[in-house]
């Protein structure tokens, strides 16, 4: 009987098993391992006010197939739902203003739609950048913070690009590399942009740009009408629970995956922590194969004296911590009309201490399902790469933060309902210069290596249907290795 085991519950290790099983047929053994309590990993489904609410990822690109055909294969099709036409804001400068159209991340196509956001000085800068010397890459990679600072100056930079990449990558511009984050603007430098301007107007119409809050009458492109995000009525721990449930794998929860080492023919995998006071069951696990979907430092550590050049490009990617911080506001309580607010970094409240805060979700604007509710339910985001900040404190003092900032930025005041914390450590991978390459280092590694694959968000995205895609090739990977022993 075919043995895989799977290392990691989260979306990729549950997608992966799926597909595991779908190509294996019901008589292979498929064992499900995570290390924590309960599967979904940035998944996670709560209940604020007793509305089903998400605390980790509330969304998906619609844009990109993977995660849209996977739900539809799994049934769940009826309960998508798609954002309102509600568009979001951010804090640049001391004010609160929409975030402008035609751009790739803030990085504009036409410098007359940001000219709001910046100062005179900033704005003339943005203006110039068409007129600088051309953008010369030969092909390398390079910092982008660096990159658009010395083109656009700092405003632009601080108050718009830093935003709404810290809104992907909980992490600051300045730790990002060029190729991994905005692949659509390299390209477009390597095939001939004079100008970062003239990159972005290049790669609009392709780009599958984030535009954070983008409802269905918002768009750039080709496909204008097809609505940038979806997210599942009940919350997408439906969707953990639906792979979990069809996939028929023995799951293991709790069990930490201390060793894993090659045999002559298959894997073994040792369970337990090292310190743990009581063993698991079944310390030692044998297997045909293994796909390993954890995050970078887990793959670091599993793959060290296993595949030595992908454990130590694992062990180059850096990680950023982050907290979620749900607000369920009294009936009737008024929000701005948007449907959430980015904050810079370097903003300040009016007293000069700085935000806690990095985003808000006007969840009540921004999901028609959710504004339905009687409670108004509100979710501030916290945690930068580098600045653990407000992270270091309890619960209670956390939302007491965050409800200082939301009353700075809308005068709402008032006491929730409820609130819920929820805190994710470490498992952020920051796409920092020469992301590809460490990417390419590893998946070149392990493709030498029959029986193992890996997946998850260090590779191509950190979006759920970027991890669905990476799990689906693990599984492919491995079935037609498995298939060439049998042969």
């Amino acid at each position: 009987m075919t043995a895989v085991a799977v290392v990691g519950g989260g979306i990729t290790g549950l997608a992966a098993a799926y597909r595991l099983r779908r190509l294996l047929g019901p008589d292979a053994r498929i064992t499900l391992i995570e290390q924590s309590d309960r599967l979904g990993g940035k998944l996670r489904t709560t209940e604020l006010a007793g509305v089903r609410y998400d605390v980790g990822a509330e969304a998906f690109l619609n844009r990109r197939p993977e995660a849209l055909a996977l739900i539809k294969e799994l049934g769940l099709g009826a309960g998508l739902v798609h954002p309102s036409a509600a568009r979001s804001a951010v804090r640049a400068g001391g004010v609160t203003r929409r975030i402008p159209g035609r751009t790739v991340m803030g990085v504009p196509a036409d410098p007359e739609t940001v000219r709001d956001l910046l100062s005179g000085k900033g704005f003339r800068g943005v203006e110039a950048e068409r007129g600088l010397p051309p953008v010369q890459l030969d092909g390398a990679d390079t910092g982008l913070g660096s990159l658009l600072r010395g083109r656009f100056g700092p405003e632009l930079v601080d108050r718009l690009v830093d935003p709404l990449l810290g809104g992907v990558y909980a992490g600051s511009v300045d730790g990002l590399g060029l190729r991994a984050t905005l692949p659509a603007l390299a390209s477009a430098l390597d095939g001939g942009a004079g100008s970062l301007t003239a990159a972005a107007a290049a790669a609009l119409p392709a780009a599958e740009y984030l535009a954070v809050g983008a409802g269905p009458r918002q768009g750039v492109g080709i496909n204008t009408m097809v609505p940038v995000f979806a997210t599942l009525r009940d919350g997408l721990s439906g969707l953990v629970a639906t792979l979990a449930d069809e996939s028929t794998v023995d799951i293991r929860l709790g069990d930490p995956v201390r060793a894993l080492t090659r045999r002559e023919h298959g894997w073994r995998l040792e369970l337990g922590a090292v310190a743990a006071v009581h063993a698991p069951a079944d310390p030692v696990l044998d297997v045909d194969a293994v796909v390993l979907a954890v995050p970078a430092p887990a793959a670091r550590r599993l793959l060290d004296g296993v595949v030595p050049v992908a454990s130590r490009a694992y062990g180059e990617v850096g990680v950023a911590s982050m907290a979620v911080v749900g607000l369920a506001l009294p009936p009737g309580t008024e929000l701005p009309d948007s449907s959430g607010v980015l904050i810079g970094s370097g903003e300040r409240h009016a007293d000069g201490t700085p935000f806690a805060a990095k985003a808000f979700t006007f969840s009540a604007r921004k999901w028609d399902h959710l504004g339905a509710a009687g409670p108004v339910l509100v979710r501030g985001s916290v945690g930068r790469h580098g600045e653990p900040g407000a992270l270091q404190v309890d619960d209670a003092s956390l939302v007491r933060l965050v409800r200082a900032d939301l009353a700075e930025l809308t005068g709402i005041t008032t006491e929730p309902v409820d609130t819920v914390v929820t805190r994710w450590g470490g498992g952020l991978p920051q796409y920092g210069v020469g992301h590809v390459d460490l990417v390419s280092a590893i998946e070149h590694a392990v493709a030498d290596v029959p029986g193992l694959a890996v997946a998850g968000a260090v590779l191509h995205g950190v979006g759920i249907p970027a991890c669905i895609g990476t799990a689906d090739r693990a599984a492919a990977k491995v079935v037609a290795e498995l298939s060439e022993v049998a042969m």
